[in-house]
């Protein structure tokens, strides 16, 4: 059965701001992002490098304190934990899937065996449901395979099993399918996508891949350090048909005829227009504004004046 989304936000970041200081430098990776993200959502954050995505994932997953603002995972506000709280926080709320799969397995131990150690560290040893979560990967044949003897795409199933080792309410995923190739990365986000709607866990993919829009319930743009454009999965069969891929000028063909796209504002009214539009535009350094009662129109200054002149 597949879980409802929660009323209660799995994920609320407001104003969120964070500065990475040296003696020489200061560095503002976040500019005051806001970001909700529902119970039993799965989405997927994009951005550049550099953009602010992984310093938001790393937040969230409790491995970088925010500087200002407010982010909130659960009953959890991130930046008022204790380290016991912090260390509580990362055992029982996030699992977390490195892209670099070094980071996510002992070489030593069996999959079993890594799946078991976070059960262990947390003093609740589950074997059955250990096999349990390695089976739901597809891997119940592999349990006693050690590092060497798996495969990329095996390995980052083990990993994905092992995120979820303590019943996490959120799982964050940092490239899970940059190391693998395109068939390897499409089995491991329906296995994703299977285990969000059976589990009902909350899923965030950072990623570069544009493909993995199609499993994703939303995908976020982060663009210096502010979200800035989101596509949301359209109702119904989500193809759609060609009078009304036509009326809709908002849609971006990256992502097919299944997302309708949307600029982000953020609480004191700021939006980000993307660079595409601004391009296509010609619009650089000012803009001019008109407002007809209904809809903001924004162009170079002599475009806007002409529609002006002609109405």
């Amino acid at each position: 059965m597949e879980a409802a989304v929660g009323t209660t936000p799995m994920i609320y970041c407001e104003g969120l701001v964070k500065i990475y200081k040296t003696d020489e430098v200061e560095v503002v990776a976040l500019h005051g992002l806001n970001l909700t993200v529902e119970q039993g959502e799965m989405m997927a954050i994009i951005g550049n490098s550099g953009s602010g995505k992984s310093t938001l994932l790393n937040i969230l997953g409790g491995l970088d304190r925010p500087s200002a603002g407010q982010a909130h995972v659960g009953r959890w506000n991130l930046l008022k934990m204790t380290k016991e709280q912090l260390i509580t926080y990362k055992r029982e709320t996030v699992g977390f899937i490195w892209q670099n799969n070094g980071r996510n397995l002992v070489p030593y131990l069996t999959a079993l065996q890594n799946v078991e150690l976070p059960m262990l560290i947390h003093g609740k040893l589950d074997r059955a449901y250990a096999k349990q979560l390695l089976a739901a990967v597809g891997l119940e044949h592999r349990m006693g395979s050690r590092l060497t003897q798996l495969s990329g795409g095996e390995q980052q199933r083990v990993a994905l099993a092992i995120s979820l080792a303590n019943r996490p309410q959120l799982v964050l995923a940092d490239e899970p399918t940059g190391s693998v190739d395109h068939a390897t990365g499409e089995r491991i986000l329906e296995i994703f996508r299977r285990l969000n709607r059976e589990m009902g866990v909350t899923i965030v993919i950072v990623t570069h891949d544009l493909s993995v829009a199609d499993r994703v319930d939303r995908v976020v743009a982060i663009r210096d350090g502010l979200t800035s454009t989101e596509w949301i999965k359209r109702e119904g069969d989500g193809l759609g048909n060609e009078s009304e891929m036509s009326a809709r000028p908002e849609q971006d063909a990256r992502f097919g005829s299944r997302h309708e796209r949307f600029v982000v504002l953020d609480q004191v009214g700021r939006l980000q227009i993307p660079k595409d539009y601004l391009e296509q535009m010609k619009v650089e350094g000012k803009a001019v504004l008109s407002f007809d009662g209904k809809r903001v129109t924004i162009g170079p200054p002599e475009i806007v004046e002409e529609n002006s002149d002609s109405s």
